[in-house]
């Protein structure tokens, strides 16, 4: 995956602007957490950028960056977990999911939702 580190909370308010072209996703990843590891490594690995073109990817360092992530859970509204993915799309969290419920075939279901033919 190419991931896009956030370092910054208006990050999060590009993002969400950007959303409105184009959907991201914003992992939340703690690089203390051994099953936000493999949740980041099964993620990673099942990653197909030709299935999902257009989509922006996006990693965050709970750790390094915890006021991020609480900037993130209250723009969205989404309670915080770690670790967590989001997909943001004309401004708004459409997607979120935690733990092992992080899985490429429901990204890739809901990124397939927003494409229009």
């Amino acid at each position: 995956m190419n991931w896009n580190q956030l370092t910054s909370k208006g990050q999060i308010d590009q993002i969400k602007a950007n959303s409105t072209n184009q959907p991201a996703l914003i992992f939340k990843h703690s690089t203390r957490c051994s099953i936000s590891s493999m949740a980041e490594n099964r993620l990673e690995r099942a990653w197909n950028a030709e299935e999902i073109p257009s989509m922006d990817t996006y990693h965050l360092d709970l750790i390094q960056y915890r006021d991020i992530s609480d900037y993130i859970a209250a723009t969205f509204k989404i309670p915080h977990e770690s670790p967590q993915v989001l997909i943001i799309s004309d401004g708004e969290c459409i997607y979120h999911n935690s733990h092992m419920g992080i899985a490429y075939h429901e990204i890739k279901r809901i990124f397939d939702g927003l494409v229009t033919v």
